[in-house]
């Protein structure tokens, strides 16, 4: 009987690493918040503690868990994640500021959206495993992926959530692009994609109002410029060194949420230019080695479910520091491991676990 091997160490100190700074930083972002709306400075602490401590369990459990057998339920997988995509629009569906996203289920709420990532990328990941020139073909191949990105974006679109929609089919089209699609396919798609965003944006007036400030956000710094504005206050005042942890002067009800979706601004704010440079490395350490397994990884399911993985945190970790250096317009994208969330944490601590299952079936450095 071949000796087991051992999962990637790197992958895993960077995933620990990256979730620790997280803790750090939620408590320091939400103090104002959490005395404010729950009389409890420890409220957000507590939550994002806890949901560590079951995405450590979770990830352990990934871990040793044959990500193979996760190909002979991969439709399940995905049927089910749609399945609680639709539960938001039942009497279980919870609306916060002005979006329907969450699932409440007695003791706490859900978000389905980031279940229906990882189901996606599952079945995505089993799809193009099965022959790996179908996709060259637009009938069985190109056609096949375009519904199954279809649906899965078109349902988190219904939830009002365009950019968590706009990461998973970004990450999905990274996929069938590494499956070998043909360049005048990929770009079709790109040229859809594009249109419905288009489209999306046009549909609903504060989208287009932030694209509007995104050109000019100190011109509308008391309206829909002003968490960029403010974003960038925090990124500037911070320098080389910041201005030391809990020092953040614009988590004290400048920036709405700080903890979540902009908390990679009150890194800059109280660790300066070398705190994020740091959280860069470390999601740049992540994802080399989510690509180094995905190279070397010897069966098509695990190299296309380590490319979705790896594919999704660097999109949404791009698009996250992208939104906060008002390099993208305003939306709002929690930044992978760090952000307050439990659901969120929770499902990419699961998923790096398959991701360091699928590295003790490569011939690798682990070091």
């Amino acid at each position: 009987m071949a000796k087991k091997r051992a999962s990637d160490f790197t992958l895993l100190l960077s995933t620990i690493l990256l979730v620790f700074i997280g803790i750090i930083m939620v408590f320091s972002s939400s103090w104002p918040d959490a005395i404010y709306k729950m009389k409890d400075g420890y409220y957000f602490l507590r939550k994002q503690v806890i949901a560590s401590v079951l995405g450590l369990f979770v990830l352990f459990f990934f871990m040793n868990f044959n990500y193979k057998k996760l190909e002979k339920i991969a439709t399940p997988i995905f049927i089910l994640s749609l399945l609680s995509g639709l539960l938001v629009f039942t009497p279980l569906g919870r609306e916060f500021n002005g979006a329907r996203r969450w699932v409440y289920i007695g003791f706490t709420t859900f978000m389905p959206s980031d279940l229906i990532k990882i189901g996606s990328i599952i079945y995505m990941s089993y799809f193009l495993s099965k022959d790996r020139n179908k996709i060259k073909d637009f009938k069985k191949g190109v056609l096949p992926s375009l519904i199954i990105i279809g649906i899965s974006c078109g349902l988190i679109i219904a939830q009002k959530d365009l950019s968590t929609s706009v990461t998973l089919g970004l990450t999905l089209i990274s996929m069938v692009f590494v499956a070998g699609i043909q360049v005048v396919y990929l770009v079709v798609l790109g040229a859809m994609g594009g249109f419905g965003i288009y489209k999306a944006i046009m549909a609903e007036e504060f989208r287009k109002m932030r694209m509007l400030a995104f050109r000019d956000p100190f011109l509308y710094k008391n309206d829909y410029g002003w968490q960029a504005v403010q974003s960038l206050y925090a990124l500037g005042s911070g320098g080389l060194f910041g201005l030391g942890l809990g020092k953040s002067r614009q988590k004290f009800f400048y920036i709405p949420e700080p903890y979540n979706d902009f908390i990679f601004s009150i890194i800059g704010e109280e660790l300066g230019f070398l705190g994020c440079l740091t959280v860069i490395l470390l999601f740049l350490l992540l994802i080399w080695r989510g690509i180094k397994i995905a190279l070397n990884v010897d069966d098509l399911f695990g190299c296309f479910l380590a490319t979705g993985i790896t594919a999704l945190i660097t999109i949404q970790t791009l698009i996250h520091i992208a939104v906060v250096t008002s390099s993208v317009p305003t939306t709002g994208i929690p930044l992978p491991l760090i952000s307050a969330g439990g659901t969120s944490l929770i499902l990419y601590m699961g998923s790096i676990g398959i991701l360091l299952n699928i590295s003790r079936h490569t011939q690798l450095d682990r070091s």
